[in-house]
């Protein structure tokens, strides 16, 4: 059986060895869904800091107040993530998962649902954690997240065998 995708993109990314390229959202989410279900929310939040970080390094991109790391969306996702894997049969296929959670949660415009441009773009918002200014994170019960494209005064919130490690 060959390893999961979700493995090879995470050794790939801790290894420095993933072509920049191949950083996109849909990696950014499996590395955090990756972190998550191994070391829970809290310390993958440190290791996914540390991680970025230097990966952004080898890729040439400086960690500033305009580009590289931005702690905000950082946390925001870690946050969706930990909740989606509260949702989910953790006996499933890790690439099962990461799949679902990228359909359902992996709208690269999903943070702006819950922050205002101004807010999230803001080195503020790069450099520490902000609060959501439009719409509190998900509780345990949303199944869906909300439309980033629905208007802002009505946002709201919907009432290495493969598998999983944390439960």
């Amino acid at each position: 059986m060959s390893e999961p995708l979700i493995e090879r993109i995470a050794k790939r990314f801790l290894d420095r060895t993933l072509p920049c390229e191949e950083w996109t959202h849909e990696a950014h989410l499996r590395v955090g869904l990756w972190h998550v279900l191994r070391f829970g929310p809290q310390e993958a939040l440190e290791r996914l800091r540390n991680g970025i970080r230097a990966y952004n390094a080898v890729c040439g991109i400086a960690n500033t107040a305009t580009s590289g790391y931005h702690e905000t969306t950082t946390r925001f996702y870690v946050a969706i993530i930990g909740h989606f894997l509260k949702l989910q049969d953790h006996a499933r296929h890790i690439d099962g998962l990461a799949a679902e959670l990228i359909a359902t949660w992996g709208d690269k415009r999903l943070p702006l649902a819950y922050y205002s441009e101004a807010r999230l773009m803001s080195a503020a918002a790069r450099k520490k954690w902000l609060e959501p200014d439009l719409s509190p994170l998900p509780a345990t019960a949303a199944k869906t997240p909300p439309d980033p494209e629905a208007p802002k005064a009505s946002a709201s919130l919907p009432a290495s065998n493969g598998r999983s490690q944390v439960e």
